[in-house]
């Protein structure tokens, strides 16, 4: 074997596994998973043979690597939303599906994407008052974390990008919010807690991608008024879904963008390619001619960690984030 070289496919395979099980060996990392549009679909069995797979990797490394928690970024049930805080979908394409023993202690942590805005929104935050481990508590918020074993924090801010954008039924883009006092409202907010927050690590999460090569490809609104302040303050990485794919892009000052919108199907679709700088476009699951999963993230004193990890557990690409400078 002396002197010869590994694919790159592989080199990566064995980068991530090696990170991974060093990381969790020392117990310095705080874990989460990053997933968007996991939704099933509106009739039996409600949930897709994909979507029981991605369940299956979480699982996989609640058990192996430890999970703190999961992000879940929208389009929770296709294609309308639910009806009411009883509506079965609950049941049928969220409890049912990831119910393995290993993910009922897990919380999940969620915002609303534009298909769940086509139903009753508040039905969902309300659901969190049933269930134990779904955490919905408002169309958009902020979380704090401790990296273990240290002083350092990890800031997440759970953002509405259909509240600040608008919604979109179809391929075109999101054409204005519906209601403007409560997008700039949101705007004001967003401007504030990144403003303000000193943490190492400051993470922006929301439904609708700022950059995509994807079948729906950047969002406008966003590039015109997120983008800029996610470079003001130095945000540590913007994760979206809506996208049905993954994807880690990297402008050329280092801000950083990962797409996690995989949960229900791998769309091999990259009809945005051009609409992104090539140096940007690091990986893709369609470029890349790998299977969309889930982004899996871990943060130490050092730096930030995805890997992005196909539906049969094996970690494809990883990509490293630094950390702030405060």
């Amino acid at each position: 074997m002396e002197g010869m070289k590994l694919p790159l496919f592989l080199f990566c395979l064995l980068i991530c596994s090696h990170e991974l099980q060093t990381r969790i060996q020392d117990g310095t990392a705080l874990r989460f998973v990053v997933l968007g549009d996991w939704g099933g679909i509106p009739v039996y069995p409600y949930f897709t043979v994909h979507e029981m797979a991605v369940a299956r990797d979480i699982e996989m490394l609640v058990q192996t690597k430890g999970v703190d928690f999961v992000l879940s970024l929208g389009d929770h049930f296709y294609y309308e939303g639910v009806k009411s805080v009883d509506d079965p979908r609950f049941k049928q394409t969220f409890e049912k599906v990831f119910s393995q023993p290993a993910l009922l202690k897990t919380p999940w942590y969620l915002v609303a994407g534009n298909h769940d805005h086509i139903g009753n929104v508040s039905a969902q935050i309300a659901y969190s008052d049933v269930s134990q481990r779904w955490n919905f508590p408002g169309l958009y918020y902020d979380l704090l974390f401790n990296i273990p074993h240290s002083n350092a924090t990890v800031n997440i801010l759970m953002i509405d990008t259909v509240v600040l954008c608008g919604n979109t039924y179809d391929d075109i883009q999101p054409s204005g919010p519906v209601n403007s006092k409560a997008s700039e409202k949101q705007w004001e907010w967003i401007h504030s807690k990144l403003a303000s927050s000193r943490s190492d690590y400051v993470v922006v999460a929301g439904h609708y991608p700022v950059w995509s090569i994807g079948h729906h490809g950047p969002t406008a609104c966003l590039v015109k008024r997120l983008r800029p302040l996610l470079k003001k303050y130095g945000a540590s990485v913007y994760m979206s879904g809506h996208d049905h794919d993954l994807q880690f892009l990297k402008e050329d000052d280092g801000s950083a963008y990962v797409v996690s919108g995989s949960g229900v199907e791998s769309d091999p679709r990259t009809n945005h390619r051009d609409s992104v700088p090539l140096s940007w476009q690091i990986y893709s699951s369609p470029v890349n001619f790998t299977v969309g999963g889930l982004a899996f993230v871990e943060v130490t004193l050092r730096d930030m960690t995805v890997s992005f990890m196909q539906t049969d557990g094996k970690c494809v690409y990883k990509a490293t984030i630094p950390k702030r400078k405060t």
